[in-house]
Order: structure tokens, then sequence, then C-alpha cells
């Protein structure tokens, strides 16, 4: 078991990586000193895998928790999906004590942490995160939202959970191509922030992509912690933690184009770091042969490295809708060499026209 501190005052909370921790999700519930009422936000393939146990677990530790299934997927990330949980909310007569759960991956997290956010301008949140991705990433750092027809996440808040649960084993059950597209932000982490860590992955793929129990906590354990470090420099978004959307302008354009149905969100990342990587080697950042480097890596991990099909006059008609811009401009996350990263706005049009087409053309 390993415990990483997110240290921002009193919104201070741990991350709890502990193999086999779900089996004892009340007992570290009760830590909180939380009222008894308590909602379970899962989705519909987590809430069969791990609802069950966990609800047992909570009873057992004297909470009286609702479950509440949303479908699994990105259109739950949605307000009206956020009213459904206010609703069940108020039927079960939630005070300002009472916890909300998030019990899944990415969407769920971020839908349940936005409405704890909003209901009754804020209730306790737990993050129980049970993909790669979100144990990686989405759980960690206080981003709640839900998406709009006109884009992603553009409304949400801020909003720390008083605690994070990781359970790597819960990795187990995902399938490849999940487990995979966790893997683009555990990359990304190497790429931006850890190049020594890159090299591990590397050498350590078939380990990982076994889903070695000791690697997983080691790899999880590892992100957290650079992330973490950010987080306390950076709550919210306006300096270093911008490093961290590191292909996520193409990535969350790739996904709209998609419909949130052709790509996954880390699917759509993968893509989003070989444009940026591309952008890097063409403002002649980075030397030329880095975007192959970063591709062999991707396809290393079962991660699509082309996105035939869409265009790129509408990726960069979505583009120009990220949340992300500043003053008219995008601000993009780019290499200046394996292991550290910047943000820069002075990327022509013509440049970023070129650099999405190392994704758009199958070479």
């Amino acid at each position: 078991m390993e415990t990483i501190r997110v240290n921002l005052d009193s919104r201070s909370y741990d991350i709890t990586v502990q193999t086999g921790g779900l089996r004892t999700i009340g007992e570290w519930a009760a830590r909180f000193s939380l009222g008894a009422g308590m909602l379970m936000v899962a989705d519909t393939n987590t809430a069969v895998l791990f609802g069950d146990a966990a609800l047992a677990s909570l009873a057992a530790a004297g909470f009286s928790p609702t479950l509440l299934t949303v479908p699994a997927g990105e259109t739950s990330k949605s307000l009206a999906m956020a009213d459904r949980i206010y609703e069940q909310a108020i039927q079960a007569g939630l005070d300002r004590n009472s916890a909300i759960v998030a019990l899944g991956g990415g969407v769920v997290g971020d839908l349940a942490g936005f409405a704890a956010a909003t209901y009754l301008r804020g209730v306790p949140f737990l993050q129980v995160p049970t993909t790669l991705l979100a144990q990686v990433d989405s759980s960690v750092g206080g981003k709640v939202a839900v998406d709009h027809a006109l884009g992603k996440n553009l409304i949400g808040a801020f909003y720390q959970p008083r605690g994070v649960l990781i359970d790597p084993q819960t990795l187990l059950s995902l399938p490849e191509r999940e487990f995979a597209a966790g893997m683009a932000e555990v990359i990304k982490y190497g790429l931006i922030l850890d190049a020594d860590f890159l090299t591990e992955l590397r050498t350590d793929a078939l380990a990982i992509m076994s889903r070695s129990p000791q690697h997983l906590e080691r790899i999880v354990a590892h992100c957290c912690r650079l992330k973490a470090r950010i987080v306390e420099r950076d709550e919210t978004d306006v300096g270093d933690r911008l490093l961290l959307n590191f292909g996520h302008t193409a990535g969350h354009a790739i996904e709209l184009a998609g419909g949130f149905e052709r790509f996954v969100h880390g699917e759509g990342v993968a893509l989003g770091m070989l444009a940026a990587t591309r952008l890097s080697e063409l403002m002649e950042m980075i030397p030329a042969g880095t975007v192959a480097e970063v591709r062999s890596l991707l396809e290393l991990y079962g991660m699509p490295v082309h996105c035939g099909g869409l265009r790129t006059g509408e990726l960069i008609r979505h583009m120009g809708k990220d949340k992300k811009r500043a003053a008219g401009s995008l601000r993009w996350v780019l290499l200046a060499q394996p292991g550290r990263a910047v943000v820069r706005s002075d990327v022509s049009l013509e440049s970023v026209r070129e650099a999405l087409q190392v994704i758009l053309r199958v070479e």
C-alpha cells in the first residue's frame, strides 16, 4: 500500500493505492466523519462488477448507501444525467454531510464530482476509480465537469475530493481497449515530466500489458505522485497544470469529431500526442524522428496512431472551442524534449494543419 498526500491547505487529501483496497471501502470511508446517508454513482459495467461488494462494505461500516447506475460511456457526462443524481440525492434525503461516491472510470468521476460540487452548494466527494485512465489522471486534482453539445468539459468546476481510493486489482477486469487507452495517460506523464519513466515503460511493456500486480501498483502510484506535485503548484490550471493537457487539444477535437463513439478518451489523447509531437518537430523544438519514437511506444501498447476519415477543417473548428484558449489563441502543450513540456501560444494555423496530417494520413 502507498499513500500519496496532495497538499492544498484546507482542501488537502490522501490518495491511497492499495491492491485489494476496494474490499475495505467502508473502513476507508469511515475515516472522513461523514453522515450515514451516501449516494454511490456507478456505470452499468462497474455496478455489476463492484457494486454489491462496495455497498456491503459501506453498510458494514455503518453507512446507508444508495446506488445510482448510469449508462456507461461519454454520453452520460451531461446535465440531464447530473439532474438524475440531484433527484436521487433529494429523494434519499442527503444533507451537507452526506457523501457522493464515484465508483468507476473518468466519466463517472467527472459526473459524480460535478454533482457533488453543485448539490447543496457542495457535499463531500469520494473518488474510487476503477479504470487505469481514472486512477492515474482524472480522479486526482479536482477537475469535475459535464459535456456540452459544442465541446467536452465546458460545464464544470474545481472541486477536490475528500479522498481517493485506488485498487489496481480492478484493472484486471478492464477490456484490452480500455486498458490500452489508460496507458495513453501513463505515457503522457513520461513525455512531459519524466524521461526515465518512458524508458521503464518500454522495458517493462510485457509485464505491464499482462497486468502484473506489482507493476500496476508501481506505475499507478508513480503517476499519482507526478500529478499531485503539479496540482499542488497549480490547482486551477493557470500555470504548470496546463502541461497535463499534452495531447488533449487535438484529442478532444478527435473525440468530438468521432461522436464520442469512434474513439474513447485515451485513444483521442494518444492521437493528440502524436499531433502535438509533430507540431513540436515542425517548430524545431525537438529533433526530427521523435514522432516515430512516440508512435512506436503507442503502438507497443495497442493504441491507434491514425484517424483516417476525419477532416482537418473539422478538427480545427472543434479545437477553436477548446476551454484552454486564451485571448482568442489556442495554448498548445508541446515538447521541449522527451520528459519536458512547455506551453506555447505562438503556433500558426498552417503548422497545425500540417501537424494533423501525421494522424490523418495513413503512411
